[in-house]
């Protein structure tokens, strides 16, 4: 697969703010990216350059393996959809959906059959003779959509696009986008503060923070191989345990927890040093009132559980005073009715912990 967006060593600079410090990825064709980071973290940074919006202090922006630094947007072969949607009040959505087309002067009939190819493929058909006031959140944002992909461009930029939308709409969008996605091939990156909509939608993630890209990697490499302690901690929830490694044997490392816990953990060969982090997912923890067998089995109290349907949420504090929480599913197998101040067993399995530099 060829690659179709590269960002070379790229830095941008605000005055003597740094927005963006040394940045260096590649984007491959027809592939779902993924920035995502808390506000103020570079991730709309990244996408404006992309998009010839800013252009960088630094480094070098490649689109098709053509180099675009310099290109305004229009000479580049990307569109993008916008948070606040930017749909002309005045024109009626079909007129909304050409606009681009014929300030390209594309001619009439190919305008048409373009046109009625996305309105179809956004489920638009009920709606072109309306205008933007007449439609709900989730049309106009698909109107959006159409517009931005009626022009065919190599790379479609959104820029947090469904963040005005209710949480259920928010749901069902980021299924239709992603649908939509597979169904047209083009690349598309997404910009999002949102962890859930980042590893519903996408097919890699690039962590942002303080304006330095943290880790780059699928969906699971990010949740369960996290490379740094803020990657751990932003995506999803996890518990963070300092530790120290006492040995190492082919494949694993034995190590002593702050509060004196001795675990058994997978290696990770990018870390080599003897202080480590450990990430513990809450829902790899299993809690059980008899000891079971296995590694990593330890007494624990419980001082809080809240159930929540779904799931339990408890909160383990070891005989060390260590504070671990816990998820357990309510799935109907595993052992429920939890109460606070029960005293428990957990176990979590050594290829469950993931280890971090400290």
């Amino acid at each position: 697969m060829s690659v179709m967006v590269q960002l070379r060593q790229v830095s941008k600079r605000f005055g003597d703010f740094t927005a963006l410090e040394h940045v260096d990825f590649e984007i491959l064709e027809g592939e779902f990216m993924t920035f995502l980071g808390p506000s103020g973290c570079g991730k709309t940074t990244c996408l404006r350059l992309i998009s010839g919006f800013d252009t960088p202090t630094a480094g070098q922006i490649f689109i098709g393996g053509k180099d675009v630094t310099q290109d305004p947007p229009y000479r580049r072969d990307v569109n993008q959809v916008f948070q606040s949607y930017a749909l002309f009040p005045h024109l009626t959505i079909y007129e909304n959906i050409a606009f681009g087309l014929r300030m390209k002067g594309v001619p009439a009939p190919e305008v048409k059959r373009r046109v009625d190819r996305v309105v179809e493929m956004t489920s638009l058909g009920e709606f072109v003779q309306r205008r933007p006031a007449q439609m709900s959140g989730g049309q106009r944002q698909r109107v959006a959509l159409a517009r931005a992909i009626v022009c065919e461009p190599k790379v479609l930029l959104l820029d947090e696009p469904l963040s005005a939308l209710d949480a259920k709409l928010r749901g069902q969008m980021r299924l239709e986008l992603k649908q939509l996605q597979k169904r047209l091939g083009i690349t598309f990156v997404f910009v999002t503060h949102d962890q859930e909509e980042a590893l519903t939608m996408s097919d890699r993630i690039a962590v942002i923070n303080r304006g330095r890209v943290e880790q780059i990697g699928t969906v699971a490499d990010i949740y369960y191989e996290p490379a740094t302690r803020f990657v751990a901690s932003f995506i999803g929830e996890t518990n963070i345990v300092s530790a120290r490694v006492l040995r190492r044997e082919e494949g694993f490392l034995f190590c002593e927890t702050e509060g004196g816990l001795q675990v058994k953990v997978r290696t990770n060969p990018r870390v080599s040093d003897d202080e480590v982090l450990l990430s513990l997912r809450p829902e790899k923890i299993r809690v059980f009132r008899q000891a079971p067998t296995g590694d990593n089995v330890f007494p624990a109290r419980i001082s809080m559980e809240i159930f929540k349907g779904a799931v339990d949420e408890l909160t383990l504090v070891c005989a060390n005073g260590l504070e671990l929480g816990a998820i357990l599913a309510n799935d109907g197998e595993a052992e429920l009715d939890f109460h606070e101040g029960e005293q428990v067993f957990f176990r979590i399995q050594p290829g469950d912990i993931s280890v971090i530099a400290a």
